[in-house]
């Protein structure tokens, strides 16, 4: 496989990032460019700092899981993967913002945030 799924609470298939080491970049399921990341913190494309990406989970900014990856250990308990839908064509990555300075990390938690769906990256 060629690329990560990241899963939503419900169990959709909503985003996906590629095994590119250097900066990696987040895409939903239409291609749209949405995040990057550089260690494991993932930034939306204007330099907001959204959230961290650790054992397989993506966590929010307050700690709790927004998505998960097949092989995610821990966290909340995980709904069944739905079938991922295909890939749409990559559009171009805009150029990336500065990146905000990042906060203190939160405390990991066993519940899912609020935030877990597509608009998770339009913060």
């Amino acid at each position: 496989m060629d690329y990560v799924a990241f899963y939503n609470k419900q169990g959709r298939p909503i985003a996906w990032i590629g095994d590119n080491k250097n900066y990696p970049s987040i895409f939903l399921f239409s291609g749209q460019p949405v995040a990057w990341m550089t260690d494991d913190c993932i930034y939306n494309y204007s330099g907001k700092y959204l959230g961290w990406f650790q054992d397989g989970w993506v966590r929010d900014r307050d700690g709790h899981a927004v998505f998960y990856t097949q092989g995610a250990t821990g966290g909340p308990a995980k709904p069944a993967r739905q079938a991922r839908p295909a890939r749409g064509a990559r559009s171009a990555r805009p150029a990336r913002g500065a990146r905000e300075a990042r906060p203190a990390r939160a405390a990991r938690t066993t519940s899912w945030s609020p935030l877990s769906d597509e608009f998770f990256f339009d913060q």
